[in-house]
C-alpha cells in the first residue's frame, strides 16, 4: 500500500508540474474580446459587438486588400463582424449633408452609425472612443504598423 500511495503522489506531482512547464500558446495571448472585456468593464458579447462595428465601418471605407490586411490581424473578425448590430446608412440632414461634401464626410456618417450601433449593444457613444485606441494598439501589435494605420485611416 505504501508502495500505490507513493506512485500516486509522484504521479500527481508530474501532472502538476507538466501543467506548470506547458503552457498554451494562446494563454499568453488575450484575445480582443476578452482584452476589450477587461479592460473596458463590459460584457463579452458588448466588446465582441463594438470590435465587430468598429471592423465593419472599417470594411467599408476601405478596399477589399487592405482590409484583408487588417482581417489578417484579428483571430475571428469575421465572428465580431457577425455579433454587430447593422450600420445604418446616414440620412435625413446629416445624410444629405454628407453626400455634398464628400468622402470625408462619409467617415463623419460612418461614425454616427458607429455610434448608433454601441448604442443597440447598450454601451453609449463615448465608448466607441474608448474602444479605438485598443483595437488599433492590438492591430499594431498583431500585424503591424501598416495595418494599424490602415484601420486608423478608415476610422478616423
Amino acid at each position: 500500500m505504501i508502495k500505490g500511495q507513493f506512485d500516486k503522489k509522484i504521479l500527481l506531482t508530474l501532472v502538476l508540474i507538466c501543467g506548470l512547464v506547458y503552457t498554451p500558446a494562446y494563454a499568453g495571448d488575450m484575445g480582443l474580446v476578452d482584452l476589450l472585456s477587461s479592460q473596458l468593464g463590459v460584457t463579452k458579447d458588448q466588446a465582441q459587438g463594438g470590435a465587430g462595428s468598429i471592423f465593419q465601418l472599417a470594411k467599408q471605407n476601405l478596399s477589399g486588400e487592405d482590409f484583408s490586411s487588417i482581417a489578417k490581424a484579428v483571430p475571428g473578425i469575421d465572428q465580431m463582424m457577425g455579433a454587430a448590430p447593422k450600420i445604418e446608412k446616414s440620412s435625413g440632414t446629416l445624410g444629405s449633408i454628407s453626400s455634398m461634401m464628400g468622402s470625408s464626410s462619409n467617415k463623419l456618417g460612418g461614425m454616427a452609425g458607429l455610434t448608433s450601433s454601441f448604442e443597440k449593444l447598450g454601451l453609449t457613444g463615448d465608448m466607441v472612443s474608448k474602444f479605438t485606441p485598443i483595437i488599433l494598439d492590438y492591430v499594431k501589435n498583431k500585424g503591424g504598423e501598416h495595418a494599424m494605420n490602415l484601420l486608423k485611416g478608415a476610422l478616423l
